[in-house]
């Protein structure tokens, strides 16, 4: 079972301030109902962290659970175990964009770009990503990056390729933009501190960012979210409400100006605290132990 199909909804001007809690949460439920185009896929369980090794009973498990709600799973690396999260996904019936995990380790990074295009050459990828936001964290330079981006562009040349960054990173780095097939802009109102009401509106401006620096390539919303719980980040305030709101603007939004939006994330992960503080644990939508949080 897969992406189920939309059903009639008036996705525009939800004035919450008229509503209950109890009224929220139910247009939360019917805006999951009717599907989503992409979530990223959250494997870590308990205890796990990067570095650990996957299991494929976990990663069945988490894909049952959201399958039904998306057309698109989005993966972040192609070793340990997360090589069989576009392998199991395909069985569902989604498709896949699929990340090689780059940072500062070659062997890895090489390790990474094989298992890449080995995925892609037996069907498992729809889109492949050559890394993660490694320009914001100083983790290659743009030559290193361009390296790894064209290696794997002539090594799967039937399948779109590109690089994930925050929006801003495509207007400031041409060259990598120019690499790109497609545009893969992460768009987070939240880590720029701006209140929650005025969210949705910041977010259209990083996407129409991404679209100038694009000049006429596809840009697609890898990752946008808002934590449950946490420490502020200036006026943005992490809450459950909080939360359960960006999730219904955000697809409305994609469903109504028929913006690609992979939503993060699916399932609470405990490691993701230290760089990203406290929130870090709590952007899922199902909780650490896999319930729907709302």
């Amino acid at each position: 079972m897969s992406y189920r199909p939309e059903k009639t909804l008036s996705l525009s001007g939800v004035n919450y301030e008229n509503k209950t809690a109890e009224q929220i949460s139910d247009l939360f439920s019917q805006v999951l109902e009717n599907g989503m185009h992409g979530l990223c896929f959250s494997a870590y369980v308990e205890g796990q962290k990067p570095g650990d090794t996957l299991s494929e009973a976990q990663i069945r498990r988490r894909m049952a659970i959201i399958a039904p709600y998306t057309k698109w799973i989005r993966s972040f690396s192609c070793i340990e175990g997360n090589e069989l999260i576009p392998q199991i996904a395909k069985e569902f019936g989604l498709k896949t964009l699929v990340g090689a995990w780059l940072g500062s380790d070659k062997e890895k990074n090489e390790e990474e770009i094989n298992a890449l295009i080995d995925l892609a050459d037996k069907g498992f990828v729809d889109i492949a990503a050559v890394g993660n936001e490694v320009l914001y964290r100083n983790d290659l330079s743009e030559e290193e990056l361009l390296d790894y981006i064209n290696r794997v562009k002539q090594a799967i040349p039937n399948v779109p390729v590109g690089y994930v960054d925050a929006y801003y990173e495509f207007s400031a780095c041409p060259r990598i933009t120019d690499a790109c097939d497609v545009i893969l802009a992460n768009c987070y109102p939240f880590w720029e501190g701006c209140h929650m009401d005025y969210s949705l509106v910041y977010m259209k401006q990083m996407f129409n960012q991404a679209i100038n620096a694009g000049n006429g390539k596809k840009v697609i919303i890898t990752e946008t979210g808002w934590p449950s719980e946490g420490s502020n980040c200036k006026a943005a305030e992490p809450s459950k409400e909080a939360a359960i709101k960006y999730f219904i603007n955000a697809q409305k939004w994609s469903a109504e100006e028929d913006v690609e939006i992979f939503y993060f994330t699916s399932f609470d992960e405990s490691w993701k605290v230290g760089s990203e503080g406290d929130v870090g644990a709590y952007w899922g939508l199902w909780d650490k132990d896999e319930h729907l949080k709302f």
